[in-house]
């Protein structure tokens, strides 16, 4: 069995997805957790529920790759060790060449398929007949994400760690979507344990547009994200009576972003970019809220802590996350803002954390001249420092208007 015994088998963690960005955002909030809660090694959980990019972390964590190590390879760019290189998310922009020749190979029968569907409709309707035979020239996605897959797998043949669910001493479940059914499959069940665990995370991160979908013994799956947003339910079902989940992905709001006349961002000027992003964000956190309300029905005397960062985010929407510096930024960023999150929450906190043995280090907490990455550019402008307590009184205040249960379980 690969990885240390798991003394805490009653505490799961449930990471959400969100591409390189939410990465980056997790690595810099796995940190300040796993330094600020005391009783907890976050490498040995009873249970690591990844969806999304949130299944490159669980993974890593469920082999014992500590918070900080994670952070040296991920975002600071040290090699993990022998002849493998630190990630560059550069290579998950690799275009998808394969998929690219697929579908330039059907262009005859397909444009024979489109011309004799606009001769046959006479009555006006043949153009749109016509370009929806056309529609199936489009690549199912632009990048090739099978670098994912190629770098996870050298990193777990490393000594001490696996890329085989049924070697773990924990619990790893990786989500993702049957592309031709729309059910959640978790890879890492009794029934997808075979699945390499770096080509689960593939198929789990494959974002449709992006990427295309991953093909695993005769099925193709897509995001995980697309069925599942936390799946905090995965890990109860599990055994974990505390779940922690991280959700990086929230929709952003110009208005409450806003300070001073210079910072209001609209988001329309970006482009589909921007405007695809905004809805994806809306759409899955629109749907964990529904589920995390009705956890506390269906999972009566369980708790869920949820860490997010709050709409007003300028750093976390704009942030240009193939670039080094501000990868390192955004994941300090990350890393404080969790910080201050917990400290405006302890007297939530402290209670629902307590019930499971965890305590949090509030000297760690008021340290101010605690960093994560070293040298990391700080936020500019002279904004910064009202910024960085606006978001500690916002945190605090939504804390306060949760409804009692869910103050108690989320």
């Amino acid at each position: 069995m690969v990885g240390l015994p798991a003394p805490h088998r009653d505490l799961g963690l449930a990471l959400a997805g969100g591409g390189p960005l939410g990465v980056t955002y997790e690595i810099g909030a796995l940190n300040a957790l796993a330094e600020s809660l005391d009783g907890i090694d976050f490498t040995r959980l009873g249970v690591y529920v990844g969806v999304s990019a949130g299944s490159v972390l669980a993974s890593g964590l469920a082999n014992g790759i500590a918070p900080r190590e994670i952070c040296r390879l991920f975002i600071e760019g040290e090699p993990a060790g022998g002849a493998l290189e630190a990630f560059d998310p550069a290579m998950l922009l690799q275009p998808a060449t394969s998929e690219y020749g697929r579908r330039w190979s059907e262009l005859p029968r397909i444009a024979e398929h489109a011309m004799r569907s606009f001769w046959a409709n006479s009555n006006g309707s043949g153009w749109g007949a016509a370009l929806a035979r056309l529609g199936q020239l489009l690549p199912t996605g632009l990048f090739d994400n099978s670098n994912i897959d190629q770098y996870l797998r050298r990193l777990f043949e490393l000594p001490g760690r696996t890329n085989d669910f049924r070697e773990l001493r924990a619990k790893l479940i990786l989500v993702a979507t049957d592309l031709d059914s729309g059910a959640s499959v978790e890879f890492g069940s009794p029934d997808f344990d075979f699945v390499p665990i770096s080509r689960a995370v593939q198929a789990s991160a494959a974002l449709p547009l992006l990427f295309p979908p991953v093909t695993i013994a005769g099925r193709n799956y897509v995001d995980g994200a697309l069925t599942k947003t936390l799946h905090a339910s995965g890990a109860y079902k599990a055994g974990a009576r505390l779940v922690i989940g991280i959700n990086p992905l929230v929709p952003y709001d110009a208005d409450a972003g806003a300070i001073g006349p210079d910072s209001h961002r609209a988001l329309l000027p970006g482009g589909l970019p921007m405007v695809l992003s905004q809805t994806f964000r809306a759409l899955i956190h629109s749907r964990m809220q529904v589920s995390v309300a009705r956890y506390a029905n269906d999972y009566p005397g369980l708790d869920l802590v949820l860490f997010e960062p709050t709409r007003a985010d300028i750093d976390l929407f704009f942030t240009n996350i193939f670039s080094y510096a501000s990868r390192r930024r955004l994941c300090e960023h990350a890393y404080q803002r969790t910080r201050a999150d917990l400290l405006a929450r302890k007297d939530v906190l402290v209670p629902v954390l307590a019930r499971h043995g965890i305590s949090l280090r509030l000297d760690v907490l008021r340290d101010s001249t605690r960093t994560l990455v070293p040298g990391a550019p700080a936020r500019v402008g002279p904004a910064a420092p009202v910024v960085h307590e606006l978001e500690a009184a916002i945190a605090s205040l939504e804390a306060w208007l949760r409804p009692r249960s869910a103050r108690t379980a989320a």
